[in-house]
């Protein structure tokens, strides 16, 4: 399918914000409509009862092959998917542009978790968030409302193996640290092109992925719980590299 569910209120104003999507219609009821505000010209709006919004959900995700929940404040937006980008647009993006901030995730395939850290990253101004196609998280309705509109604005490229994609970036001239709590280099923030790696909560980064790090530093506690929820420890490296610049 080429559309997307978009649900979410937040994540449904974001998504009528980017010119990317395109052929956009917004159902709801009358309060939830509200809740959106003024649509910009060209959007579709139909208004529809409670029960009628969350009947119309129920098609739209059968025909999306999405998994059905009710759909939040009664109003949802089908629209255009966005561009899939591959590693030959970050490879161009790095060789074009100066300071690009990248932030890749090893094998983290919790949904919530990796919205949250989209939000976070998108707070935080990353310009693109690096996984692979296996063992990743999906991209649905879920994800949607959970990442509050960060979808819209940091691509998400999708590679076929990360330590290849990463030696790649590398070679580039992106230094890549990884995180992960059993390191021992000291954090040392770095300058230029930079790529930030959280692998999993369960098995942390990959050994392949470790093998291509320039360095693996560890985010030091300051009490008894020595871990941390991945979405915790991305905001928390995303602070300690790219909060004050």
């Amino acid at each position: 399918m080429d559309q997307d569910l978009i649900i979410g209120t937040h994540s449904i104003i974001e998504a009528l914000k980017n010119p990317k999507r395109h052929s956009a219609t917004l159902y709801g009821t009358k309060d939830g409509l509200k809740n959106i505000g003024r649509t910009p010209q060209g959007i579709k709006v139909v208004t529809l009862g409670t029960h009628e919004v969350q009947e119309r959900a129920k098609e739209f995700c059968r025909t999306f092959d999405f998994k059905y929940q009710r759909i939040p404040s009664n109003v949802f937006l089908i629209t255009s998917k966005l561009e899939e980008l591959g590693v030959a647009f970050l490879y161009n993006e790095i060789e074009t542009k100066k300071n690009r901030k990248i932030l890749c995730l090893d094998q983290v395939t919790d949904t919530q978790n990796a919205a949250a850290i989209l939000r976070t990253a998108a707070f935080f101004g990353i310009d693109y968030l690096l996984v692979s196609f296996k063992g990743s998280f999906g991209v649905g309705p879920s994800f949607s409302r959970n990442a509050s509109g960060a979808l819209e604005y940091i691509p998400i490229i999708r590679c076929a193996a990360l330590p290849r994609t990463l030696n790649k970036l590398k070679e580039l001239g992106v230094t890549c640290v990884g995180f992960s709590e059993h390191a021992s280099g000291e954090l040392e923030i770095a300058e230029g092109h930079t790529c930030l790696v959280l692998g999993s909560e369960d098995k942390g980064l990959s050994s392949a992925v470790m093998r291509i790090l320039d360095k693996t530093v560890a985010l030091k506690s300051q009490g008894p719980i020595k871990s941390l929820n991945v979405s915790v420890a991305a905001a928390l490296a995303m602070d300690k590299f790219f909060g004050l610049r």
